[in-house]
């Protein structure tokens, strides 16, 4: 059984930014996710698009946020348990928990944290009866490595951020990009519309609206899709293709979560986010994407606060004989559990005698 102070469900930017706070405590932790590497859904999804609302990054890739939180949290030498997922939690009768994942690793902690995002998440898929022969041969609804488009002949559709988002950055990548739309308008930011459009009109985009993708072809990989135009001139083309790229965006799931008893209003749970954004379950809380509250905003900034407070909180839950003094780390330094120590350099200040 694998043992820590606090269990964080969820090895997202908010998760892995409470593994700091939480070491600033002297308390250790271990995160369980069910995808196969840290960083949630900004190494899963969109690990080469930027952000641009981290405080003291002007624009950082998704990717590279990742990259410099697991830095960040070395020194605290946290666990993972990745590729797994929390399937059950049970309260023991001094009110610490046990967590047990999908294949049967158990989790020991006073308190569990909830940093899930947006839960456990899968892509709509368009409503194609074939689409799951082609999956992973010429079919993929994320874009994890831009490279593996490089002069190929891409087919993307969709109408919003992420279709056009893509759409525009790999009209520098593939050979041929074609962005598929069943409406003439889109549901995306403005300046990427017309960045759009702008790509279409010097032939970089292949921008074909009022129009749906129907079906695919192709033995072993896909070689072609179908594409139905509606209107008064309805008609199918069939074009061939490397790659076929439906963004219709994803659906978020608790999953097991959703099961533990916990408080859910609208896919999310519940918080007391006036003191430390703990659940209806002594002991488990929730940070970042996933919890919900009056006044919620859905921002990486956001969670990292959610941490910050909640770590003081589990504190006092595991130390409720302790009054912590809360220092500034300009000022105290970091002391890794490794040994290391970083501080500011100190000036020496000489009297004139």
């Amino acid at each position: 059984m694998i043992k820590t102070d606090i269990l964080i469900i969820g090895a997202g930017p908010t998760g892995l930014f409470a593994v700091f706070e939480a070491g600033l405590l002297k308390l250790k932790c271990h995160l369980i996710d069910a995808l196969p590497q840290p960083g949630g859904q900004c190494s899963e999804i969109y690990p080469k698009k930027p952000i641009y609302d981290i405080p003291g990054f002007p624009e950082v890739l998704a990717g590279d946020l990742v990259t410099n939180l697991m830095e960040q949290i070395k020194p605290f030498d946290p666990g993972f348990t990745l590729g797994d997922r929390a399937e059950t939690l049970e309260k023991q009768d001094d009110g610490s928990f046990i967590v047990t994942t999908s294949r049967g690793v158990k989790h020991y902690a006073p308190v569990v944290v909830i940093a899930g995002g947006l839960g456990s998440f899968e892509p709509r898929k368009p409503p194609i009866p074939v689409i799951s022969n082609y999956e992973d041969k010429g079919v993929a609804y994320i874009i994890r490595d831009p490279e593996v488009y490089r002069d190929k002949t891409v087919v993307i559709a969709g109408g919003g951020d992420s279709a056009l988002d893509w759409s525009i950055f790999l009209s520098g990548v593939a050979r041929e990009v074609s962005l598929v739309h069943r409406r003439n308008d889109f549901r995306g930011a403005l300046d990427s519309v017309e960045k759009v459009e702008e790509l279409s009109k010097i032939g970089k985009i292949n921008l074909i609206t009022g129009a749906e993708v129907v079906d695919l072809k192709g033995e072993d990989h896909l070689e072609a899709v179908v594409i139905r135009h509606s209107g008064e001139a309805s008609h199918e083309e069939v074009k061939t293709v490397d790659h076929f790229i439906p963004l219709f965006g994803l659906s978020p799931k608790l999953g097991p979560i959703g099961d533990w008893g916990l408080e859910i209003e609208k896919n999310a749970i519940k918080v007391d986010n006036s003191y430390d954004y703990q659940t209806n379950i002594p002991g488990v809380y929730a940070i970042g994407d996933v919890n919900t509250y009056p006044g919620k905003l859905k921002l990486i900034l956001c969670g990292f606060h959610e941490a910050a407070i909640m770590c003081q909180s589990a504190y006092q839950r595991i130390f409720p004989e302790k009054r912590y003094v809360m220092k500034y780390t300009t000022v105290s330094g970091i002391d890794g559990f490794d040994g290391s120590r970083k501080e500011a350099k100190r000036e020496v200040v000489k009297s004139i005698n």
